[in-house]
This record gives structure tokens, C-alpha cells and sequence, in this order.
């Protein structure tokens, strides 16, 4: 840990936060004027260094580098922009996380695109014309490359403010941010103004995947790792807020050399890895920054978007004709192994569709009655699997007792969690719960002689009773359909209706005695009961663990479930579910390009089913109910 490794490390932080400043300042932009979510943006920026890879391929590794980096950026921020125009322009008026769904699903073409266009294998570009070599710094070298990438991020800053200082345009774009209605209201063509930003902010995704060519090889799996940590600069920076982002990427890419530089440190006779610390330090500082300024280090409170979709009608007890048909659906459901006895996978299918019923019904159980939004739910889900699994294999506790444990940890998960995070709201509450899932997430990857680490924990079986998958599968059906029941009852008891009345209009709910923190709280632990329970029989129907249950990718899947379903209806969550597992299952087996096939199912469900698929059919019923009452009533 010499003085010179130290100065190094720091520059090498100062070129990465250039790079993350990039698609940081991009993805503030588009949520501040659109205030969309965008979680394609890390699309944009593995398209960005995928297309520079092949252009410079194209005009050569000599005078055409520059400009073929130049040119990929400009691809992809036409990309954007034709995204914006055909597909996001269309679902403005949806919720904020519907159109999440959507920018979901595009990440799934595109990562499939990609695939089809470059192939799998990692893509390494050239060295930079005139900046092949490197510099002595104190005796070590460093890469002139990336003292060039140093200088980018404050010019491209500084280019940014005078665009939105300095023009008329920039003028309009702040003005969107603060109150985007008001703009159209003053004769503003607020579609083009929206394109136009969303175009801009994806060319800066695409500069910054340009810019990484000579730095790291081209791969598939850019998308998902650079959207977390842009939305993290974002959210620690401040929503909307370009200096902040700058802010925002130097000091977790500072921090992140730090690590690097200290290494394994020796701290009260016990070694402590720092450099392990890399794969969550950012998730950390949200955390930490969130908890101590809820609106980022230079943010202020957003404006409260009046497109916030179409009111949501009073909860009502089931008709007796629902209460007949989820009867009937029971019965089928128990018939079912004895009907399909020659196709054994069917019922382990089925037992995952029920885990996922579960599961998405928990996160529901916050996100719509309650309102408020998670992107780290799988936190639950993992620690009722990782409880159960070591609860049997550490502890040496039976199956049965495990399966009742197991989610109790996880609700002590979510009561640690949940204090924290009900003091936020919005997009800072969900990147709140994602922090805190990274968080578990790399516990349980790093922690080997616990947890397994990166392999997990195998030897999870059920009891002998259920070895066979045809009980194993009633058991798992009982606990479910227990489950989506009692969180529903408890929706109409008086709790529910203080926990919706807390989601409608926290000033009245307040004015009338209720502590609605409190309420969400306690949701947050019943949600997280629940999960855990899901995860607890996800682990003994595989038989093993790993971290990858309680990874970010599962929570993605969890909102898409509750979204694709409907957020608005009670059994929105179990529809969705059914209908996103058999659809993952059904076209993964039947073909390479599955994500783009799945994510064009999402995509046109989307637009054809604003309300969910559950929230269409129910508005059908009700459309024909007020037709028949109308024409009694004209009779």
C-alpha cells in the first residue's frame, strides 16, 4: 500500500467515474423531463461499444477510430430516439412502472438483437491511435488512455451545462423537469421536446460504451451490470440532476479504488477483504447517502406527475360468480398430478408457478395496496431459501420445522429493512429496497464458509415423506393457495383499509389518527413473510441454493409478474405470474432467441393491455355490468 499505488488507484477511479458519468448524465436527463424509468439505458450502452466495434472495424484502427466512436454514438442516440417515438410515446399516460415493464422487455429484444448481430463470444476492440501507450507516474505506469478519459467526463459537464444553461432548448428541458404539463401548456411541443432529450440521453449511453473499447471487451452481459450502477449514480446524485451524477460517479468510483488499494487489511486480529467490497460499495453509499438525504446529494423533491394512469375503484369483496370459478380453479389444481401421471415435469412446473403465485402476491401485497414500489423483494425470497437450507443442513432441524422458520428470517430481514425504507417514497424508496437486496446478495456470494458462496448450498431435500414430487406438489399447493388467501383477507381487514387509505392521501390518513410509517412497515414484514415462505419451497423443490435466488434479476422478474397481471387488482399478481413463468418456460425450450420472443410478448401485451391482464378483464366485466345497469335503469 505504498503512496504511489494509492495515486494510481485514484486515477484509475477518476477515468471510471468518467465512464459512469456518461450513462449516468444520460439516464438523469430521460427521467427528468419523462420521468421514465428507463431500464434499457444499459442497452444503449452495450450497443454503444457493439457498434463502435464494427464501425471501426469498418473505417479503420488509423484515422478512423475517433470518428467511428463519434459515429456510434450517434447510432445509438438515434436508436433512441426511434424507441421513444414508437414505443414509449404511446404508454406516457401509464403508471410509472408500467412503462418499467415496457423499457424491461425492449432490454430482452435488444440483449437477443445483439446476439443474433455479434454473436456470443466476448468482442475485443483495438488500442486507441495515440494513446496506445502509457505514462510514468511516480514510478509506475499508467495507461494514456485513460488520463484522456479523465479529461472527457468535466468537458463533457461542461458541454451539458452550457446546453441547458445557455440555450433555449436547455431552458425548455428544465423547465419539463420541474413541471413538464405546464410546458405543453405554454405551446410547447412536449412530444418532440421528449424525444429529443430521450435521444440525447441515449447517445451518452452509447459514448460511454464507445469510449470502454480499448478498455474491455464487448460482451452480453453489459446491459444489466451498467444499469444498476448508472441508476445508483442517478439516485445518489440526485434525480434530474447532471452535476450530481458527476458528483455522484466520482465519489463511488473513488471509493471503489480505495478498496482496491487497501486490499486485505488486518483489523483487530481478523483479516477484512476490501477489495471484496467492489462488488457492492456502491449499493452502500446509496444506502447510506438515501437513509441520510432522501433526495440525493444535490436532488430536490420531484414534481408530482399528474399521468399517473386511471384512478384506481375502491376494493369490493368477490362476486359469488369469482368465488365459484377460484373453487372450481382449486379443484383442477388438486385433480391435476392424477390427470398427468405420464408427464412428471408438468408437476414440477406447476410447483414452480405456484411458487411464483407467491411470490409475485407478496410483492403486490406493497406495491398496490400500500403503493409502495420494490426493485429488491428477491432479499426475502433468498433469505426464507438460504434460512431453510441452513436450518437443515447446519442446524440439523427437520424439514417441517425449517419450512416454519425459514420465513420468519426472512420477515426479520424485512423488519431491519423495512425501517429504513418507508421513510422514502417513489423511485427513492425502490432503489432504497434494491440497495439493501445488492446488499444480501453479496453477502451471501462472498460468504463461503457460511453461505457456500458463489456455488451455494446443495443437499437441500425435503422430507422423506415428500421425496415423492406428487406430495411435495400438494404441500406447495396448500401453503400457496393459504397464503394468497390470507394476505388477501387481510386486504379487507381494517389494516388493508388503513394501508390503502395511508397510499391514497397520506395527510388525511394522518388527520384521522393513522400511523400510516407504521402500517407500511408492518407490511413490509407481512410482504416479506410471504416471500420467504415462496423461498423456503423454492429451496427444497431444487434441492439447492445459490445466490442467484435473491439476485437483482429475480426482483426484475417479480415486478414484471405483478405488472404483466395488473397492479390494481387483487388477482393480478397470480395471473401474471402463471403467465410469465409458463411463458419463460415455454419459449426458452423452443428457441435461442427466447428473451427477444418473450420481451415482444411483453411488449404487446403492454400496449394492448394498459391495466394488466387481470385489470382488462375485470374492466370488461365492469364495462358490461354498467351497460346492463344503464339499460335496466332506461327501461
Amino acid at each position: 500500500m505504498s503512496f504511489s499505488s494509492f495515486i494510481v488507484q485514484l486515477l484509475n477511479g477518476l477515468a471510471g467515474a468518467s465512464s459512469l458519468f456518461l450513462v449516468g448524465a444520460g439516464l438523469s436527463l430521460i427521467f427528468g423531463v419523462t420521468r421514465i424509468v428507463n431500464f434499457a439505458h444499459g442497452s444503449f450502452f452495450m450497443v454503444g461499444i457493439y457498434v463502435a466495434y464494427s464501425l471501426v472495424a469498418k473505417l479503420g484502427t488509423g484515422l478512423g477510430f475517433w470518428p467511428a466512436l463519434l459515429l456510434a454514438a450517434v447510432v445509438v442516440g438515434a436508436l433512441g430516439a426511434l424507441v421513444e417515438v414508437v414505443l414509449l410515446r404511446r404508454i406516457y399516460k401509464a403508471p410509472e412502472l408500467f412503462q418499467l415493464l415496457a423499457t424491461f422487455a425492449l432490454v430482452l429484444v435488444i440483449k437477443d438483437a445483439a446476439l443474433w448481430f455479434w454473436g456470443p463470444e466476448e468482442l475485443l476492440g483495438p488500442r486507441a491511435p495515440g494513446l496506445s501507450g502509457s505514462v510514468n507516474i511516480l514510478g509506475r505506469q499508467f495507461p494514456s488512455y485513460d488520463l484522456f478519459l479523465i479529461v472527457v467526463g468535466p468537458v463533457v459537464l461542461g458541454l451539458l451545462w452550457l446546453l441547458l444553461t445557455r440555450t433555449r432548448w436547455g431552458t425548455l428541458v428544465r423547465a419539463a423537469t420541474q413541471d413538464r404539463e405546464m410546458v405543453s401548456a405554454l405551446g410547447v411541443n412536449q412530444a418532440w421536446l421528449f424525444t429529443a432529450v430521450f435521444a440525447l440521453g441515449a447517445l451518452l449511453a452509447g459514448l460511454g460504451g464507445a469510449l470502454q473499447l480499448p478498455r474491455e471487451p464487448a460482451t452480453l452481459e453489459m446491459d444489466l451490470n451498467t444499469i444498476g450502477a448508472a441508476f445508483v449514480v442517478v439516485v445518489v446524485g440526485g434525480m434530474g440532476s447532471i452535476p450530481g451524477a458527476y458528483v455522484a460517479a466520482l465519489l463511488i468510483a473513488e471509493i471503489k479504488a480505495i478498496c482496491i488499494w487497501l486490499g486485505v487489511v488486518d483489523i483487530f486480529g481478523f483479516s477484512v477483504s476490501f477489495s471484496k467490497l467492489t462488488l457492492v460499495v456502491e449499493f452502500l453509499v446509496m444506502a447510506v447517502v438515501l437513509v441520510w438525504r432522501p433526495w440525493g446529494l444535490l436532488g430536490k423533491p420531484q414534481g408530482v406527475s399528474r399521468n399517473t394512469g386511471l384512478p384506481e375503484a375502491p376494493l369490493r369483496q368477490p362476486e359469488r360468480w369469482f368465488k365459484i370459478g377460484g373453487a372450481a380453479l382449486v379443484a383442477v389444481l388438486v385433480l391435476l398430478p392424477l390427470l398427468t401421471t405420464g408427464s412428471p415435469y408438468l408437476t414440477v412446473l406447476m410447483i414452480d408457478l405456484l411458487i411464483a403465485a407467491l411470490f409475485a402476491a407478496s410483492l403486490h401485497f406493497i406495491m398496490g395496496p400500500a403503493g409502495m414500489h420494490s426493485f429488491g423483494h428477491a432479499a426475502y425470497f433468498g433469505l426464507g431459501a438460504y434460512a431453510a437450507a441452513l436450518l437443515v443442513r447446519s442446524a440439523g432441524i427437520p424439514m417441517e420445522l425449517a419450512l416454519v422458520l425459514a420465513p420468519l428470517a426472512a420477515a426479520a430481514g424485512a423488519l431491519l429493512y423495512g425501517w429504513f425504507c418507508v421513510r422514502l417514497s417513489g423511485v427513492y424508496l425502490a432503489m432504497l429496497t434494491l440497495a439493501f437486496a445488492q446488499i444480501t446478495w453479496a453477502i451471501c456470494y462472498q460468504w463461503d464458509g457460511f453461505t457456500g458462496g458463489s456455488n451455494g448450498l446443495t443437499g437441500v431435500w425435503p422430507a422423506e415423506w415428500l421425496s415423492d414430487k406428487r406430495n411435495y406438489y400438494y404441500l406447495t399447493l396448500a401453503l400457496v393457495v393459504g397464503g394468497v388467501l390470507l394476505l388477501r383477507r387481510v386486504l379487507f381487514s381494517p389494516f388493508g383499509y388503513a394501508l390503502r387509505a395511508g397510499r391514497d392521501s397520506v395527510l388525511r390518513a394522518d388527520a384521522i389518527g393513522i400511523d400510516v410509517k407504521r402500517m407500511q412497515w408492518t407490511a413490509f414484514v407481512i410482504a416479506g413473510l410471504f416471500a420467504g415462505l415462496g423461498g423456503a419451497l423454492f429451496a427444497f423443490s431444487k434441492g439447492s441454493i445459490s445466490p442467484e435466488t435473491l439476485h437483482v434479476g429475480r426482483s426484475v422478474d417479480g415486478l414484471v409478474m405483478v405488472l404483466l397481471g395488473g397492479i390494481q387488482t387483487l388477482a393480478g399478481p397470480v395471473v401474471g405470474a402463471v403467465t410469465f413463468t409458463w411463458l419463460h418456460d415455454t419459449v426458452a425450450r423452443n428457441t435461442d432467441y427466447w428473451r427477444a420472443m418473450l420481451g415482444a410478448i411483453i411488449l404487446i401485451l403492454v400496449l394492448l393491455f394498459p391495466q394488466g391482464i387481470a385489470g382488462a378483464i375485470k374492466q370488461l366485466f365492469d364495462n358490461q355490468r354498467e351497460a346492463k345497469n344503464t339499460k335496466e335503469g332506461s327501461a
